[in-house]
């Protein structure tokens, strides 16, 4: 089978800088080492990390004292983090800065108490943090349809928001969110520019490739939002799509008399995953 492999996939340039962090730390000898939370939304990289000794801590209250913690890609929030400095010996932070820039603008924009539109998945652990920099009340919507809701439901009329989004989420809903908004409240509005260079280059090449192939198969954990992201993106395309974590996830029938198939995969995939996905599909008849 041809397979066309997008250029931007795997490791962005906030997970490659988390995962050398901990690395750095793991290398040091006699560190007792955790991090808080899943370092990134990938199942294989937590096990390999596991199998090193590193602890995934999932509440201040496992931390201990003599532990080196480090804070996840994803960020956490203002609270628990200043928990965890109270209770560690060490905590060094792994956030993406492109994260850490989006909580700082919205501390900066909010400082006055305006209230806070987030585009993100509620209960994602980069959202939870973002929200806690927000000095006004918080609003959490994940489409059009939640944000025309939620603006029916809320008597936000005349008072000043502002937009962010999760830095994983999709541009053009985005895009299409800010508009509606800017006709709603005008210059009331401020909008915060938080979505991810790497999330929108990975979002437009697998549109553009979904457009080239008959098939489209994206690597990457089930539980990372951004490679989900692009599963969708590639069936809204009208394309078959298979979302697998490792290549033995790969099931021949579901690529019966396909010639082409598009090959992309998560920020937070390793570049051995994908390789072996793109040798799978090549054996494939």
């Amino acid at each position: 089978m041809n397979v066309i492999r997008a250029s931007h996939a795997g490791f962005c340039m906030g997970v490659a800088l988390a995962l050398h962090k901990l690395d750095t730390i793991v290398a040091r000898p006699g560190e007792r080492v955790a991090t808080f939370g899943e370092i990134i939304h990938n199942p294989q990289v937590l096990e390999e990390y596991a199998r090193k000794g590193v602890h995934c801590l999932h509440s201040v209250e496992e931390a201990e004292g003599d532990m080196s913690v480090l804070i996840r890609a994803h960020g956490i929030t203002r609270g628990v983090e200043a928990a965890l400095r109270e209770r560690c010996a060490r905590v060094e932070d792994a956030t993406c800065p492109r994260v850490k820039n989006a909580q700082l603008a919205i501390a900066e924009a909010t400082a006055s108490g305006r209230d806070l539109l987030l585009y993100g998945e509620a209960e994602h652990p980069e959202v939870r943090g973002l929200i806690s920099y927000a000095a006004g009340e918080s609003h959490i919507f994940s489409s059009l349809p939640e944000l025309e809701a939620m603006l029916g439901e809320k008597n936000l009329e005349g008072r000043p928001v502002v937009l962010a989004a999760q830095t994983t989420q999709d541009r053009q809903i985005f895009d299409e969110m800010h508009r509606r908004l800017a006709g709603r409240f005008g210059s009331s509005l401020t909008v915060l520019d938080t979505i991810c260079d790497a999330t929108r280059e990975r979002q437009e090449e697998a549109g553009e490739l979904a457009a080239r192939v008959q098939a489209m198969v994206v690597a990457g954990g089930k539980s990372s939002g951004n490679t989900r992201r692009l599963a969708e993106l590639a069936r809204m395309r009208g394309v078959p799509t298979v979302h697998v974590e490792t290549a033995d996830e790969l099931d021949p029938a579901d690529f019966a008399g396909v010639r082409t198939v598009g090959l992309t995969a998560g920020a937070s995939t390793p570049r051995s995953i994908i390789d072996d996905v793109e040798r799978r599909l090549r054996l494939m008849a």
